[in-house]
């Protein structure tokens, strides 16, 4: 049976209090949230499929994913007001988008952009200390940015993916890796065309080593090419990390 919609929805959630995207049996997804909060408004059953997984933790600012859906009383700018009437706070449709029948939020994407936040002070934060990752040791920002520039490129990344990956191809490319400063705060942001598991943490894992100086920058094109994910550094914590869109 055909389906009369295909929609995408633009999604933003803080991901402190869920297990994850992907439905799980050990806790609470932001997946089976929407499933549950869509089919109170379509009133069918409903399969929402996002760009990719994110962990434990990880938040986004601009998740994409789909379902389709025979539901047709409900205006497309009345889609977001209608299901987040449904969901906690911490979940929120930003915009949803009327797609052709072969629109797929997984494979028709064709890049990613993710952003990893730092406050780089000696006290942390009581309103965002499970929103960016706290360092109380002092940066240095200019050879973190100076080592950024090593991924840009294709490369085989497989020092900078978990060992647990099955994932045979590894060779991804990316276009922009560098960071910003806004006082304390250190934003880092990259954008490729695909990232593997743990990926981008394992990246700024590697990076806040350099910034500490336990890491040379000059190593980073050495590190890549070796393949080893012990080279690498370690894998930075999950709540630092934020989806910020995915490219069509």
């Amino acid at each position: 049976m055909s389906f009369e919609r295909n929609i995408q929805l633009i999604i933003e959630y803080d991901g402190s209090n869920y297990c994850g995207w992907q439905v799980q049996k050990n806790g609470i997804s932001i997946q089976e949230v929407l499933n549950k909060a869509i089919q109170k408004i379509m009133k069918e059953d409903i399969c929402i499929t996002g760009s990719g997984r994110t962990d434990a933790g990880v938040h986004a600012l601009g998740q994409s994913a789909h379902f389709k859906t025979h539901n047709t009383s409900i205006p497309i700018n009345k889609i977001p007001f209608a299901i987040n009437s449904k969901l906690p706070k911490d979940i929120r449709i930003q915009e949803a988008i009327e797609r052709d029948t072969d629109f797929h939020s997984r494979y028709s994407a064709v890049g990613k952009i993710y952003e990893y936040k730092i406050l780089n002070n000696e006290h942390g934060s009581a309103l965002d200390y499970n929103r960016m990752y706290h360092i109380r040791e002092r940066l240095d920002v200019d050879k973190m940015r100076q080592a950024a520039k090593s991924f840009l490129g294709t490369h085989d990344f497989t020092g900078f993916s978990s060992v647990n990956s099955s994932v045979i191809n590894k060779v991804r490319t990316i276009d922009y890796s560098d960071f910003d400063i806004d006082g304390t705060h250190i934003i880092y942001t990259v954008r490729g065309n695909g990232f593997l598991y743990n990926m981008v943490r394992i990246i700024i894992g590697t990076l806040m080593q350099v910034g500490k100086g336990k890491i040379n920058h000059k190593d980073l094109p050495m590190i890549i090419d070796s393949k080893e994910r012990t080279k690498a550094g370690p894998t930075a914590p999950a709540h630092g990390l934020y989806l910020q869109k995915v490219l069509y």
